[in-house]
Order: structure tokens, then C-alpha cells, then sequence
């Protein structure tokens, strides 16, 4: 599998993984096929995921601008289409308890509102008519063990007093008697707008608005070398090259070995892995009382999330492989599995009928990054920590803004750049140090 720590390109014209999401949507958008002729354009976007589409759509309706896009292989081939299609008001792995003792109660409240102003988008370019299998409103984060549910309880009576968020504290019964019977579920707290959708769709929709609004999307059309000549960024693909004034990196878990060095060594690629089972009968689903179909995720430092999805699979994922070398090995499918069926041990029988991976994108201090070049002619928005489906709308708003040279709120999110990381080939084995904290800490605390 494609390793973006160890290779240059992610290929050219690649088809979809073989995941649920490739296979239950039909009738892929038209884009504008490979790029076959030299352009020189005011900006160009490297990524046709949520975040470059949603900069493409934005440039163009707000400012004017029509954006070309470059897309390696088809839209939303990285992580845009493979994830597991949760809309939260995430903002990465930083708690706004920590924010606020970092930076103070106003910015706190300034990144919260853009993590809100994220979701509001999304459901705003939804109802312009994208169908992407939207299910009902609700987010359960349950404990995983019963210590946990004090530190969940503590978290909901913060967010109650900072936000007014409307947040239900669930007793272990509850959460079993009332949503599903998950035997490693102590109690979880609930809130009412997190919601489950297909990620792939979403993105189809996002590139037919982007397109309508005048966009140009070129697939199969990767970026093979960049030149930088007379104050003009050169783009090479295999059968054009793009001069453009401005460029935005889009390419987040994705971005291939030394794309720019306005981006080197500022992020660690980290592959998660998702399982969905085969439908679940009548029978099966009432054996383990699953009546929601809310989006779930658990407490623990590896976190494991699962849905149920509209035909009655279960989609359920965690952390992959380390390097995209062993991405395939079904030992990680498979430990889903087992873990699954020991939150539903009647389903000890189900098997999975699709499994696939595909690379989040961390950064150093866990807060994604809309930063730019000393120039003001290199744009990124990358470090999402895998809860970017929502956020990267909003991420690519504030892109659009700043290359069309307006001011964004000043937040650490806007005006920091991405901390490059320590030791930075050793990312790796800060990885695996991690994983086996993380696996003593769930386990022991």
C-alpha cells in the first residue's frame, strides 16, 4: 500500500480500495479527466479530497476564483473516501480543557465556534441537494471501562457549563437497555449532533458543487515535480504542467515524500483500519439490542469506534498496520473482529465482508494547521488527527479566504505553522512507543 513516509507519488488513475463506500456508490461524479495540456492559472490545488474541494468551492463563490484542481488518482481516493463517516464538533485530540489553560478561555471559545462553524457548513451543503446516506443525529461515547465514566461525566458538566452543549450522562443500563447491549460499555455520555453518513458521497457532492461554481477538477493528474521560477509555482504532471501565482496543499495523510518543504517533517501519517460485517439478521439484531444507529467511539487511548449502518452492517475500526507495507496483513481485520464480538458476544459467528485502511494525518501538538509560505504563494491545511470530515470544510473555507488575501480569525489554528516533529525519521518508532503505551494504559488504567 501506498506509504507516503517512504514514497513519491501515490500513483496515477488508482481505483478505489475494495471498501463498503466504493461499493454502494454508484454514478461517480464526471470531473476533467487528465490533464493533457500546460496551464497557467491564478491558483492551483494539489488534492481532491474534502479540503481541496471545499477551497475550489468556496474560492469560487465567495471570491471569485476559479481554482484548478490536480487529483493523483480520483477524488477522494485518500482518506476523504476511506474514513468512517462521523460528523462531530471534533477539533483533532486537543481537549478544550487544555486549550483553554494554553492559550485562555477566548481562544478556547474562538476554536470551539470554527469546529461548530465546520459541522453548520457541512449540513448547510448537504441539504443543497447531496444525497450521502445521512443517518439519525446522535453521538455515544461510552466507557470503556468503569473508571472511565466519572472522567466522561466530568467532561459533560465542562462542556454543559463552557458551551451550554447539550450532553446526556447514560448509565451502563441505560446505554444497553436503551441503544445497543455493548458488554464493554460502563456508561457514556451523549450528544445530540454527531451523526453517520457515506464519506465517498459526500465528497461526489462536494466536487459537483465545485465544478458547478466553475472549478476545474483534473484526475489521474499527479504532481510528479514543483519548480519554483520568476515567482511562479510550477507543477508537473505526467502530461501538463500547471504555472500557477498561488498553490494550496490538500493532501494531508496523503502528501507524498518531499512534495514542498513548507510541509516536511511537520506530520506522521497513521494508518486506521475499518471492518464492515456482513448484514445482520433480524435475530442477530435483536440478541444484541443494537437500536441505534448513532455514531459510537470509546474511551480508550487506542480508541475503537463502530456504527450501524442503513443495511443492517456494522461498521467498526481502530488503529492498522505501522507501515503501509503491512496495511494488508488481515492480522488487523481480523483483531477487529475479535474485539467487536467481545462488545457483542452473540454475534460470535458474524464475519466481515470488507476491510480496508487508509492513512489520518497527526500533527505534533494535535491541533490541524491552516498555514502559509513567507511569500504568500503556498497554502496548507493538514493535521486533522482523524477527525477531519467535518473541520476540513471549514478548513478549506479559511484556505479560500487566505489566498484570496482576507483576514481569519487569530487563532493558533490560522496564524501557527504545524510544529515539525523531533527526530523526525524516527516517527516511526515514536508510533510504535505509543501503541504500547496506549495498549498498557487501556488495559491496567
Amino acid at each position: 500500500m501506498y506509504d507516503p513516509l517512504h514514497d513519491l507519488s501515490p500513483g496515477i488513475g488508482e481505483d478505489y480500495p475494495d471498501s463498503y463506500w466504493a461499493d454502494v456508490s454508484k454514478d461517480a461524479p464526471e470531473d476533467d479527466g487528465m490533464l493533457k495540456q500546460d496551464l497557467d492559472v491564478d491558483v492551483a490545488i494539489i488534492g481532491a479530497g474534502y479540503t481541496g474541494l471545499s477551497c475550489a468551492l468556496h474560492l469560487a463563490r465567495e471570491h471569485g476564483i476559479k481554482a484548478t484542481v490536480l487529483e493523483a488518482n480520483k477524488t477522494a481516493w485518500g482518506c476523504s473516501g476511506r474514513n468512517a463517516g462521523f460528523i462531530l464538533k471534533s477539533s483533532g485530540r486537543k481537549a478544550y480543557s487544555t486549550m483553554e489553560k494554553q492559550w485562555g478561555e477566548e481562544v478556547m471559545r474562538g476554536i470551539y465556534g470554527e469546529m461548530c462553524a465546520g459541522v453548520d457548513t457541512v449540513n448547510s451543503l448537504i441539504a443543497e441537494g447531496i444525497d450521502c446516506d445521512q443517518q439519525d443525529a446522535g453521538y455515544i461515547k461510552v466507557a470503556h471501562k468503569a473508571n472511565k465514566l466519572d472522567e466522561l461525566i466530568s467532561l459533560a458538566k465542562l462542556q454543559q457549563k463552557m458551551f451550554g452543549y447539550d450532553v446526556q450522562i447514560l448509565s451502563q443500563d441505560e446505554v444497553r437497555s436503551q441503544y445497543m447491549d455493548d458488554r464493554n460499555a460502563y456508561g457514556a455520555i451523549r450528544y445530540q449532533d454527531g451523526f453517520g453518513l457515506n464519506p465517498l458521497k459526500l465528497a461526489w457532492g462536494y466536487q459537483k458543487l465545485a465544478r458547478k461554481a466553475g472549478a476545474k477538477i483534473y484526475s489521474s493528474s499527479p504532481v510528479t515535480d514543483w519548480q519554483t521560477s520568476n515567482n511562479r509555482q510550477q507543477l508537473i504532471t505526467p502530461q501538463g504542467i500547471v504555472t500557477a501565482k498561488k498553490v494550496v496543499i490538500a493532501t494531508n495523510g496523503y502528501t507524498p515524500k518531499n512534495l514542498h518543504g513548507l510541509v516536511k517533517n511537520r506530520t506522521l501519517p497513521v494508518l486506521s483500519q475499518i471492518i464492515v460485517t456482513e448484514p445482520l439478521t433480524p435475530a442477530q439484531l435483536e440478541a444484541c439490542n443494537f437500536l441505534t444507529s448513532n455514531v459510537v467511539m470509546d474511551t480508550r487511548a487506542l480508541k475503537y469506534y463502530y456504527r450501524k449502518l442503513p443495511d443492517n452492517r456494522i461498521l467498526f475500526g481502530g488503529r492498522g498496520a505501522i507501515t503501509g507495507k503491512g496495511a494488508e496483513d488481515p492480522y488487523y481485520a481480523n483483531r477487529l473482529l475479535a474485539v467487536l464480538k467481545t462488545s457483542f458476544p452473540s454475534l460470535a459467528q458474524i464475519k466481515y465482508d470488507y476491510a480496508w485502511s487508509g492513512w489520518i494525518c497527526m500533527a505534533l501538538d494535535d491541533l490541524p494547521h491552516i498555514y502559509q509560505s513567507e511569500n504568500n504563494d503556498v497554502f496548507y491545511s493538514m493535521g486533522y488527527c482523524g477527525s477531519g470530515v467535518s473541520f476540513t470544510v471549514q478548513a478549506g473555507k479559511r484556505l479560500a479566504q487566505k489566498v484570496a488575501g482576507e483576514q481569519v480569525p487569530d487563532l493558533p489554528l490560522y496564524q501557527k505553522a504545524l510544529p515539525k516533529f523531533p527526530f523526525a525519521p524516527l516517527r516511526r518508532v515514536g508510533q510504535w512507543g505509543y501503541f504500547h503505551y496506549g495498549k498498557i494504559k487501556d488495559t491496567w488504567f
